[in-house]
């Protein structure tokens, strides 16, 4: 199978490298000044896979057929990243979105024939151009269909699960995620200083209200047995977005909770409550610079 994987962060180059070292032909999709920046060669550093160097070729932009395409960029970046992958070039391809949120996948239908539902767990970062560190005990991706994809993540040591829901599975991930997300961020703080807080659980009920909203069945018992798990200096993407400088994905993970508030009559008071907390954060922030620093 050939795989192009759109975006090189935490997620696209821990994707790349893993089915690359597999002998899976793959091609990073990058924006221009991205490839400016890579040499062509992976590093990942894996508490799964293990620490591995590998070469992916980049280009910036998708110039013929795949049979998979990976889009692994952050939601705040999708649309415009999407011009680096023609869906007259995509095709009938497979599409595998591993973004946050749950709005991403009626965007790509409407521009792609062969989108398939996906959640990615684990936590994984770019420290530089060309290095991947993985630092999370666990690695798993839930996928809604195309079992030729899930052969080529066992292949690549990557714990694939079916999903016939694919509300439940995308809002599984966000039930999750909503809360360590936000509420690091809101705080500036790892999760073992922020999931006791009320505020916390409180966020996780109201996107397990929205879920159910929405149809999907979430075990929120499970969710908040893996919260209490987690290791306890977790730091978010978001998080570490935010003291970067970088625009943080509010939008797609708090909004698809506020909206079912509002369309449904139900409270989001904690999420919005953490939200309002992470933009006066951005608002303090240095010009130029990210919060904290």
């Amino acid at each position: 199978m050939r795989h192009a994987v759109l975006g090189g962060g935490g997620i696209g180059g821990l994707i790349a490298g893993a089915l690359s070292r597999s002998g899976a032909e793959v091609v990073l999709v990058l924006r221009p000044e991205s490839v400016a920046r890579y040499d062509g060669s992976l590093r990942v550093e894996s508490v799964v896979l293990g620490d591995f160097d590998v070469e992916v070729p980049a280009a910036s932009d998708l110039e013929r057929g795949v049979d998979v395409l990976w889009v692994a960029t952050k939601a705040t970046q999708l649309e415009s990243a999407l011009a680096l992958a023609p869906s007259a070039v995509v095709g009938d391809a497979v599409v595998v979105p591993l973004l946050n949120g749950v709005d991403h996948v009626e965007l790509l239908r409407a521009r792609y024939r062969n989108v398939v539902a996906a959640a990615i767990l684990v936590e994984s970062e770019r420290v530089r151009p060309g290095l991947i560190s993985q630092k999370s005990p666990f690695l798993r991706i839930d996928l809604a269909g195309a079992e030729p994809v899930r052969a080529a993540l066992a292949a690549a040591g990557i714990d694939c699960r079916p999903r016939e829901d694919e509300a439940t599975l995308l809002w599984e991930k966000l039930v999750t995620l909503a809360p360590i997300a936000l509420a690091t961020t809101a705080f500036d703080a790892p999760l073992g200083g922020v999931r006791d807080r009320p505020v916390f659980a409180g966020c996780r009920a109201e996107a397990s209200a929205a879920a159910e909203a929405d149809g999907a069945e979430v075990e929120v018992e499970s969710v908040r047995r893996l919260h209490a798990a987690a290791p306890s200096d977790l730091q978010s993407s978001m998080q570490k977005d935010v003291a970067a400088g970088r625009e943080p994905e509010l939008v797609a993970i708090a909004g698809p909770i506020v909206r079912s508030g509002q369309e449904h009559g139900f409270s989001t008071d904690s999420t919005s409550f953490l939200v309002d907390q992470i933009r006066a954060r951005l608002r303090r922030a240095p010009s130029g610079a990210g919060p904290g620093r």
